[in-house]
């Protein structure tokens, strides 16, 4: 074992000192008598919350329900998307930074392996509270059952919730983005071939809070 210079002259210390009680008559080390305790107390106060950015969902399910079917036979079920909040507490958040929050739905299984895909799924989001100066909703998805409402060929909307969809954003496009509470919600629409198989269905809608830099 190396030791420390300061180990080695504390060990030449204690050398020297038993070699002069060895050459004392009679002399011994002592021996402990009595001992006691002493409890250290510390207290380590909280630090001050440094704040998150962080994503809520008001409830983990929500119903579709079935209203007038379209003039081609074609089936549509309504419903909304449980209020999603994205809160940011914290004190100041990067300058450069802004968030947004998309959503992807899988594949509505149904009865006997039928299944409903999610290109049948399209959504209209809409801010619920906050500031809109801040935040923004994302553009109206719709079905591939549906003739585009935006855009034509490779940037037309009517594909569905299939891949990663805009739910809402904060641009921060003048570098102001301030901390507050911001709630969206969509409205969903699912369309079916008159054909569909009957039975329950159920799917998943994945909604995820992003932060990227401009």
């Amino acid at each position: 074992m190396k030791m420390s210079k300061s180990f080695a002259a504390r060990v030449a210390v204690a050398t020297a000192g038993g070699a002069l009680l060895a050459g004392v008559a009679g002399a011994a080390f002592a021996a402990p008598i009595d001992d006691d305790d002493v409890t250290v107390n510390v207290e380590v106060a909280p630090q001050e919350p440094v704040g998150a950015l962080s994503l809520t969902v008001a409830a983990d399910s929500t119903a579709l329900t079935e209203g007038t079917a379209e003039t081609d036979g074609t089936r549509v079920f309504d419903g909304v998307l449980p209020t999603v909040t994205v809160s940011d507490d914290r004190g100041a958040a990067p300058a450069e930074n802004y968030w947004y929050v998309t959503g992807q739905s899988s594949v509505l299984a149904g009865p006997a392996g039928a299944s409903i895909g999610a290109d049948k799924l399209g959504w209209v989001p809409a801010l619920v509270s906050g500031d809109p100066a801040q935040v923004a909703p994302g553009e109206e998805v719709v079905t591939s059952l549906d003739e585009p409402t935006i855009g034509t060929g490779a940037t037309a909307n009517n594909v569905g919730l299939v891949g990663e969809e805009l739910l809402a954003i904060a641009a921060n496009v003048e570098g102001e983005l301030t901390p507050g509470v911001w709630s969206a919600n969509a409205a969903l629409k699912l369309k079916t071939p008159a054909d569909q198989a009957p039975g329950a269905y159920s799917g998943t809608i994945t909604l995820t809070l992003w932060e990227d830099a401009i």
